[in-house]
């Protein structure tokens, strides 16, 4: 575990693959913020394009380029927050962008209102035009297990949490090709408020084949993996595991009905099994979920 530079305030993390054309933007984003006691570390996770050129050409003493083999967001985000020393963690991913005043303002917020983690309002950009946010995308602030389990209500390019929080909740779950932001959230749902900046402080630039939700195949077969890994952990309230079985069930009724549409009756009975299994109380490794 790195040991934490208290001369530095904030560790930026910008994971990034194959994204030459749009990594600097992000990294301007950051190295323009108008607070600037930070150190931003963006992990290139083997890339074969020219990103590591493109970022040989800052000369900032803030920025640090860590190199990887690819294994994946989770993997790049837990490598760079174990080389880092801030007492604050921000995430950025790199085809996102931050306003000027972002960390300025957020960790004014958080000092003030004693929040271990919080996050921002956004604007969202798909295809190069803004668009309005869905009525569901509202974001929340408090203690929220419940809507946490429909569907990822974090950000990871608008949050900031402390490395408290971090030392207790991650590191990232690197078996999760996706929804590992919704895995680890879920985690701290039950533990800390989450605090909501209700300014839109992160710019999210969307629409593309290259991003995660749009190359995995189901996303919720991953959401469901992150709730049998909570169910057995055997540490929640009566109460929150209800409402995690419940959402199991929904999920696996919404997948298993999709599958028996294209003919994988195979992968609907197995699916179907095994949530019938943790429903009964049997123990079902989370792993199984996501077996191909």
């Amino acid at each position: 575990m790195a040991v934490i530079n208290n001369a530095v305030k904030v560790s930026v993390i910008i994971p990034t693959y194959n994204r030459a054309e749009r990594i600097c933007r992000a990294v301007d984003s950051v190295l323009g913020q108008s607070f600037d006691n930070f150190e931003c570390l963006v992990v290139d996770d083997g890339s074969t394009d020219d990103t590591a050129q493109r970022l040989a050409d800052y000369t900032d003493p803030r920025l640090k380029v860590l190199w990887q083999e690819n294994r994946g967001v989770s993997a790049a985000r837990n490598f760079g927050i174990a080389n880092s020393g801030g007492s604050f963690i921000a995430l950025l991913d790199s085809d996102d962008q931050w306003v000027e005043h972002k960390l300025a303002k957020q960790l004014s917020f958080m000092e003030e209102g004693g929040f271990e983690i919080s996050q921002t309002d956004e604007i969202w950009i798909r295809k190069g035009k803004r668009v309005n946010q869905c009525k569901k995308h509202e974001k929340p602030e408090g203690m929220f297990f419940d809507r946490s389990l429909e569907m990822c209500m974090v950000s990871p390019s608008c949050v900031i949490f402390s490395r408290r929080f971090w030392d207790e909740l991650g590191p990232f779950d690197e078996d999760m090709a996706a929804c590992e932001d919704y895995d680890l959230w879920l985690r701290a749902g039950l533990k800390y408020p989450v605090g909501l900046l209700r300014e839109r402080l992160t710019v999210k630039h969307g629409g593309r084949p290259d991003q995660l939700s749009n190359s995995v195949g189901c996303l919720d077969l991953y959401r469901m993996y992150a709730i049998v890994k909570l169910l057995n952990e055997g540490t929640l309230p009566a109460e929150a595991r209800s409402m995690a079985l419940a959402e199991l069930q929904r999920k696996a009724a919404f997948y298993i009905g999709g599958c028996r549409k294209r003919g994988r009756d195979g992968q609907a009975a197995r699916i179907e099994r095994l949530v019938r299994d943790i429903v009964s109380g049997n123990p079902v490794s989370p792993a199984e979920i996501i077996k191909s």
